[in-house]
């Protein structure tokens, strides 16, 4: 069995080391960028299997990032799951509007946070 590889952009440190924790402990390849400029940079470079965006990031925002990434047709089948602390009312329908396949609010929920990621790579969209 090959493993996954999550690219997760996310400029928050201590929530980048939780994610990559969970995922390095499930086995999956782990790629990491700090702003959205590197992450797209990342994307052309490994193409990942799955791509967690933080909404709020630092210079572009994770919605502008998704919606650059989406453009790319060698790059638009890779789902995009928004990954975020700002869960206003409206935010996901925006998220989904922008490419991506669901939503997934911070703080992460620890014991769910790798069934979703599974059910994300098999392609069942879905947002917490």
């Amino acid at each position: 069995m090959t493993c996954s590889t999550v690219l997760v952009i996310e400029d928050n440190e201590l929530n980048l080391k939780l994610v990559r924790g969970l995922l390095t402990l499930d086995k999956y390849g782990v790629l990491e960028a700090t702003d959205a400029e590197a992450g797209i940079q990342l994307v052309r470079a490994h193409r990942p299997d799955l791509i967690l965006m933080d909404i709020q990031l630092p210079g572009m925002d994770g919605l502008t990032a998704t919606r650059e990434i989406k453009k790319d047709p060698d790059l638009a089948r890779i789902p995009i799951v928004a990954l975020t602390s700002y869960a206003m009312q409206g935010d996901e329908e925006k998220a989904l509007a922008a490419g991506c396949a669901g939503y997934i609010t911070k703080p992460i929920d620890t014991r769910q946070f790798l069934e979703m990621i599974a059910q994300f790579l098999r392609g069942n969209d879905l947002a917490s």
